[in-house]
């Protein structure tokens, strides 16, 4: 080979090589999942610490660094039911770097609060569910309600004479007794608390009928047999629980869950999205996490985006039925 040509060689390669390289960079630029991510990951969970989604955040958020290369840390912005949070994450930029854990709260207020700072349906692109968790029903263990016919029976007879407590009115606690009310056709009283550990407490001394909530609460004093399951709110029994048996026994078609998942700002690039979806669902089926979220009386539920979404929306639109037809008194 002359010298000349050698050179014209050496010339075209260098150029060839350096348009791949540009080619390269520029598709890496055009697609913003190429090198996500880059730095830190937050999950702001929209309430304090110890609450289901702080716990769920904190439990798969070492396992979901390790698959993404980078820190995920959990941030809490608790405050108005969660509003603080959510709405911090809704204003967030829609990168993938700002998550939001959303819980059965978040549907709840979407129907009882009319003056949110963001759109709980228009706001959010959904990752995936994480765990779900049904409610039950509880009374005191010496209570002479058995069943949810007795319930109803007993609440039929007496019109407002049984008491059921919450956490706070237009929280799910609250809904899914007043479900109970819409489906049967009757009318108990509610009574609401600031915390779950209050109203627990009073249905075991016998201060208030019964509790809707959910197994993470009420599965300690179920086993202790300081209170008593009388039915599960899921679609099918419990494993943990295979003789007691559904509301929608009783109630076809009554279902009440709160649930975990992950979300993102709308705007979120679909293929960061997707790549969140695919690691997360690499974490769920990790076996010490699944144990570990079966322990704590849920159930392991990854999906895809637009099953969340589904979820998502479906849970809205059901509170809000509710709400109207009950005349529940809205959080202005």
């Amino acid at each position: 080979m002359t010298k000349t040509m050698t050179t014209t060689w050496k010339h075209f390669l260098g150029t060839a090589l350096a348009a791949t390289a540009c080619g390269a960079s520029a598709i890496h630029a055009a697609d913003p999942a190429a090198n996500y991510p880059q730095r830190p990951v937050r999950i702001i969970s929209p309430f304090s610490a110890g609450g289901n989604s702080d716990i769920v955040g904190r439990l798969i958020a070492p396992k979901l660094s390790e698959r993404l290369g980078q820190n995920v840390i959990v941030e809490n912005r608790s405050g108005a039911g969660g509003a603080i949070g959510t709405n911090y994450v809704a204003k967030a930029t829609p990168d993938g770097y700002t998550m939001l854990i959303p819980t059965g709260a978040f549907t709840a207020v979407a129907a009882t609060v009319p003056k949110l700072p963001y759109d709980s349906v228009r706001d959010f692109t959904w990752v995936s569910m994480v765990v779900t968790y049904p409610f039950v029903m509880v009374v005191r263990n010496d209570s002479p309600i058995r069943s949810v016919g007795d319930y109803i029976a007993a609440a039929k007879k007496s019109p407002g004479k049984l008491t059921y407590g919450s956490v706070g009115t237009g929280s799910v606690f609250h809904l899914a007794a007043e479900l109970v009310n819409s489906m049967a056709k009757t009318e108990t009283t509610h009574v609401p608390y600031k915390g779950g550990g209050d109203s627990m407490t009073d249905v075991m001394g016998g201060r208030i009928d019964a509790v809707f909530t959910t197994m993470t609460g009420a599965w300690p004093q179920i086993e202790a047999k300081r209170v008593r399951a009388v039915a599960v709110a899921s679609r099918e029994r419990l494993p943990q629980m295979p003789g007691v048996p559904t509301i929608a026994e009783t109630l076809p078609g009554y279902e009440v869950i709160s649930f975990a998942g992950l979300g993102v700002p709308r705007g979120t690039p679909p293929a960061v999205v997707a790549r969140l979806n695919k690691e997360v669902r690499a974490v769920l089926a990790d076996p010490d996490i699944q144990k570990r979220l079966t322990d704590m009386g849920g159930q392991v539920t990854p999906t895809s985006p637009e099953e969340m979404r589904r979820h998502v929306e479906g849970e809205i639109a059901k509170w809000k039925r509710l709400v109207a037809e009950r005349k529940i008194e809205v959080v202005n």
